[in-house]
C-alpha cells in the first residue's frame, strides 16, 4: 500500500485556485496603491523582513531567483533607499541587507493595505463562519506562520 495524496476534487481545485487568484490580486492591487516598488520588490522586502538580515544567497533561495538576478534587485532597493547593503561581521566575502526606515515603512503600508482588503472580505462572513476560516488557515500556516492570537477570537 502506497501513501499517495488525496487528489482534490473539481470543486475543491476550482475554490483552491480562485483563492490563489485572490491573493494574488490583492497584493497586486496593494504593490499598485503604494506604487513605489514592483511586487518583486515588495517579495525581496517581505523576505529580508522575514530573516531580519540577509545575505545575497538566502534571499535568492528564499525567492528562488538567481544570486545574480537578486543582486541586480538589491541595487535597485539600495538605489531606492529601502535596503541597507553592508559588508558582513561574519566574512568579508559577504554582504548584509537590511530593510532602511523607508523600506520597512513601505512594506508596513503594503501589508496593511492587503490586511485590510482581506478583512473586509472576512466581514461578509457570518462571525462563526469569520472564526472558523481564520482558524483553518492559521493552520495551514502552521506554527511560523501564525503568531498566537491570530484567530478571530483573541
Amino acid at each position: 500500500m502506497t501513501d499517495q495524496p488525496r487528489r482534490a476534487s473539481a470543486g475543491e481545485s476550482q475554490v483552491l485556485l480562485a483563492t490563489a487568484r485572490l491573493m494574488v490580486g490583492v497584493s497586486v492591487r496593494a504593490a499598485d496603491e503604494v506604487g513605489a516598488a514592483s511586487l518583486v520588490q515588495l517579495r525581496a522586502l517581505t523576505v529580508i523582513d522575514d530573516l531580519g538580515v540577509a545575505n545575497l544567497v538566502q534571499l535568492a533561495e528564499q525567492m528562488g531567483v538567481t544570486i545574480s538576478t537578486t543582486s541586480r534587485l538589491v541595487d535597485r532597493l539600495v538605489a531606492a533607499d529601502l535596503v541597507d547593503r553592508r559588508p558582513s561581521e561574519q566574512t568579508r566575502r559577504e554582504i548584509s541587507i537590511s530593510l532602511t526606515e523607508t523600506g520597512r515603512g513601505l512594506l508596513q503600508r503594503y501589508d496593511d493595505l492587503r490586511v485590510e482588503e482581506l478583512q473586509a472580505r472576512l466581514t461578509l462572513l457570518p462571525r462563526a463562519q469569520h472564526e472558523a476560516v481564520v482558524d483553518a488557515l492559521a493552520v495551514l500556516l502552521g506554527p511560523a506562520g501564525a503568531p498566537a492570537g491570530a484567530t478571530g477570537r483573541g
